[in-house]
């Protein structure tokens, strides 16, 4: 007796959707083994093939490959209303227009699978939303993005500047030509939006996460870091804080012990931190046509099984209506650089407008003499409005020829 047909809309045939593809022809008996379906693309949309409402009328279910916020919204909307299931791999458009979605999702009662979005093949938002549901966490800390990171371990490991690297990773295809989506944070925000809303129950979309790129790290700050102990990172950090959600995207000097500091080249990795379970560590390839593949797969699987038990899976837990906690309200250390003249009193200067902001310095060293003359400083925790006030303040100063660079500094105090 031959099984049951489990038919596939695919929207999108780029690397991701290639691969998806590709897998789901070499694991189709897998699925039929486990789910009593035999799985197959029935259709195919891209820009020059491929007629929506025919693949629609044609599927059981709709995975959705494009990537960006439209069209994959208008389709995605469109599929959820024709009471067709959906399978997504698409960051930026749950970051911005989740609540939608799984509004309409819950309102024909169907599943809205996304566990490719964050983390490529990491088993990510299945653990955050099911397994750990008994746990009140309290952080999520991690690497998101393989582009930056493996940007920042070139210039870590063999003293490359930022422009060299970029260049290099978009001819091996870790950047697109143009990178601004991963360097500026773009790609990060939109995946730590996800992470926060499924970790604290709450709607977080991309605009709430404050957003810094790597551009602006020099190989200078890669070498003061090593000296101080330190790695750098792009990090995306989301935090409840007395029923608030804090969620920022930004380069920082990491604690050359901490695990973070040894996830190398395009590898992710993700910590997430509760009172019961303390720090549980995912880790893997975040990225890649494949990786990304294998996650979309195993959505597909989940959703032919509850389709074929009549029931759907555990649908959006952003149930609580949480105030989102500006950074200007964040406390933490900072590493400043700053270019100065070489005379004395200088020091005391610096350290005056510090104290007038309420800025406690940890320590201090010069670097250079003459017109290189410079300063290092790491502060005790501050609040970042208070910093931010301190960095005007010695930008107006005289002896400050420069403020060459700022990098905020994770896991110390």
């Amino acid at each position: 007796m031959s099984a049951e047909p489990f038919r596939i809309g695919l929207l999108g045939h780029g690397t991701v959707g290639a691969a998806f593809a590709t897998l789901l022809a070499e694991r189709a008996g897998q699925v039929e083994a486990i789910t009593g379906l035999r799985p197959s693309i029935s259709g195919v949309l891209t820009r020059s093939r491929g007629d929506f409402d025919e693949i629609l009328a044609g599927c059981d279910l709709v995975c959705e490959l494009i990537g960006g916020t439209e069209p994959a919204g208008a389709l995605v909307l469109a599929a959820l209303d024709r009471g067709k299931p959906v399978v997504t791999a698409n960051k930026e458009l749950l970051a911005a227009r989740g609540r939608e979605l799984f509004d309409a999702a819950d309102d024909k009662g169907l599943d809205l699978y996304f566990e490719a979005a964050v983390g490529g093949g990491i088993p990510l938002i299945r653990p955050l939303k099911e397994s750990l549901t008994g746990e009140r966490l309290s952080r999520v800390l991690g690497i998101v993005n393989g582009t930056t990171n493996y940007i920042l371990t070139k210039m870590s490991e063999e003293g490359r500047a930022f422009d060299d690297v970029l260049a290099e990773a978009q001819r091996l295809g870790y950047a697109e030509a143009d990178p601004t989506a991963d360097v500026d944070g773009h790609d990060a925000a939109a995946k730590c939006a996800i992470l926060a809303s499924i970790a604290f129950n709450a709607r977080v979309v991309s605009s709430d996460v404050f957003r810094e790129g790597i551009a602006r790290v020099t190989t200078e700050d890669i070498e003061f870091a090593r000296r101080l102990g330190y790695v750098v990172k792009l990090l995306a950090i989301a935090e409840l804080d007395d029923d608030r959600v804090a969620a920022r995207v930004h380069a920082a000097m990491v604690p050359a012990s901490h695990p973070l500091a040894a996830v190398r080249d395009a590898y992710n990795a993700v910590f997430v931190e509760g009172p019961n379970v303390g720090e549980l560590m995912f880790y893997g390839r975040g990225a890649g046509g494949e990786a990304t593949a294998t996650a979309v797969v195993g959505d597909l699987v989940t959703v032919a099984r509850n389709l074929q038990a009549g029931t759907r899976g555990v649908g959006c837990t952003c149930f609580l209506e949480r105030t989102i906690r500006p950074m200007a309200e964040h406390r933490g250390q900072y590493y400043i650089l700053l270019r100065v003249e070489d005379r004395s009193g200088v020091l005391a200067e610096i350290a005056g407008v510090f104290a007038e902001s309420d800025v406690s310095i940890k320590s201090v060293w010069q670097e250079g003499a003459g017109d290189d003359a410079q300063l290092v400083f790491v502060t005790h925790r501050a609040r970042e409005d208070a910093f931010q006030r301190a960095v005007d303040g010695l930008r107006e100063l005289r002896a400050v020829e420069e403020v060459r660079s700022i990098l905020r500094v994770e896991g110390e105090e």
